[in-house]
């Protein structure tokens, strides 16, 4: 809590652009400006942090979106504590990212047929709706954070925040990428059992020399 409260992911927008559907994430008001209630923050950045560590305890892969030069950094390091598994954007999604896998994942990967992101994450989805929009239709499940003037509705697990804040991005995207790196490791281990396993059934059926 201390650590959000210091990223200001509490700052919303003027009172009166508050959407809605944001009212049950807003603690008040003061001097015009929507205060966003961080005891909401908390419990969702937790879940959404759980939703990351499971996909990649999975094998799943996750791409973070940061399209503004100052999340660019952020996005790229989140990726990258997730290895293999992470994947990132830091310039405009373009149109039909999701299906060209080349663009995302290079040439390598994009040859086997059936890769798709198993999960997306947007640190400013406002200027990202076509690409929510996206993975709506292709039924990849969305995180993002949600400023007062936001629908919370529009990504699958909303984290309330200021999303006009480098440090508040920085701070979700790194608790995001931990969890994910976490479930990578569990992914990794389960592998390795999995090959052990298999490796002593192979040596039980050799026949007795």
């Amino acid at each position: 809590m201390s650590a959000l409260l210091a990223s200001g992911a509490h700052f919303g927008h003027s009172q009166k652009r508050m959407n809605p559907n944001f009212v049950p994430y807003a603690y008040g008001v003061r001097a015009g400006i929507t205060i966003i209630d961080l005891d909401h923050t908390l419990p969702l950045l937790r879940r959404a942090a759980q939703v990351v560590r499971g996909v990649a305890a999975r094998g799943g892969s996750v791409v973070f979106v940061g399209t503004r030069t100052d999340l660019r950094s952020a996005v790229r390091l989140a990726a990258e504590r997730m290895g293999k598994q992470g994947y990132h954007v830091g310039e405009r999604w373009l149109p039909g990212t999701l299906t060209n896998k080349v663009h995302m994942f290079g040439p390598e990967v994009a040859r086997d047929t059936q890769v798709i992101p198993d999960l997306v994450v947007f640190l400013n989805p406002i200027p990202n709706i076509h690409a929510i929009r996206e993975c709506a239709l292709e039924h990849v499940p969305t995180i993002g954070i949600v400023d007062s003037n936001v629908d919370p509705r529009i990504v699958m697990y909303p984290i309330p925040a200021n999303d006009e804040s480098t440090r508040t991005a920085e701070l979700v995207a790194g608790l995001l990428s931990v969890a994910g790196r976490e479930g990578v490791a569990i992914y990794q281990e389960e592998q390795a059992r999995a090959a052990i396993a298999a490796s002593k059934r192979s040596r039980s059926r050799e026949p007795l020399a």
